[in-house]
């Protein structure tokens, strides 16, 4: 195992897909947003999204288009999606939370472990608030702080860094391709959860995180 010997005493989790899913919702409001650009935008297209920028998932989208947008005009098409997916995730509460998630967050406080959120989303807190967790992770790491998205490391070594504790003894959770590669990237421990063939590259794979002893027996 990578970091063989040594003691864990952070995990790092990723928001979308590993505390709740609002993929969907992501997706509905790129989906209605290429609809009105009349451009082509499906599921599978969607599966790049996850874990880049709102800026670089415009980008992946308008490559499907033959217009050209000034920067400009990017940043307003950005901002719009994002009113579609502000409004949609007022719907979100405690009942979305994954199965799992509660229970492993209990543990790691009772033993004392720092846990952050990294998360590429301006709308993180909110997310976390409608949630009710916004005030049980001891740093929060959104699109605000960092510079570069995933997969370069650095919203999981800020995060580390927020929690105060060495890079090479953190977990980090993922559910996408690009988090696992900025976990690895980190030196970090990476797990990843849901498709397989999506986070083939973590250290660990699970299924989810239903069974916190998955991640307890970690550290």
């Amino acid at each position: 195992m990578k970091n063989k010997g040594i003691k864990y005493k952070g995990i790092i989790f990723d928001l979308d897909g590993v505390i709740t899913d609002t993929a969907e919702y992501h997706y509905l409001a790129w989906k209605k947003l290429a609809d009105e650009l009349n451009i082509y935008f499906d599921r599978k297209i969607n599966e790049n999204l996850k874990g880049v920028s709102r800026l670089e998932s415009l980008e992946i989208i308008l490559k499907n288009g033959d217009k050209v947008f000034s920067d400009e005009e990017k940043h307003y098409l950005a901002d719009k999606k994002n009113d579609y997916y502000k409004e949609m995730i007022k719907k979100i509460t405690p009942q979305d939370i994954l199965p799992g998630v509660c229970d492993l967050i209990n543990n790691l406080k009772e033993r004392e472990i720092k846990i952050a959120v990294a998360s590429v989303s301006k709308n993180a807190k909110t997310v976390l608030d409608n949630l009710g967790l916004l005030d049980s992770f001891d740093y929060i790491v959104d699109a605000e702080k960092i510079k570069n998205g995933k997969p370069d490391p650095e919203i999981f070594l800020n995060a580390a860094d927020g929690i105060k504790v060495e890079p090479c003894c953190c977990i980090g959770i993922e559910d996408s391709k690009a988090g696992i590669e900025a976990i690895n990237r980190a030196g970090m421990l990476s797990v990843g959860v849901g498709n397989p063939e999506t986070v083939e590259e973590a250290d660990i794979i699970l299924k989810d995180l239903s069974n916190p002893s998955d991640i307890l027996n970690l550290i």
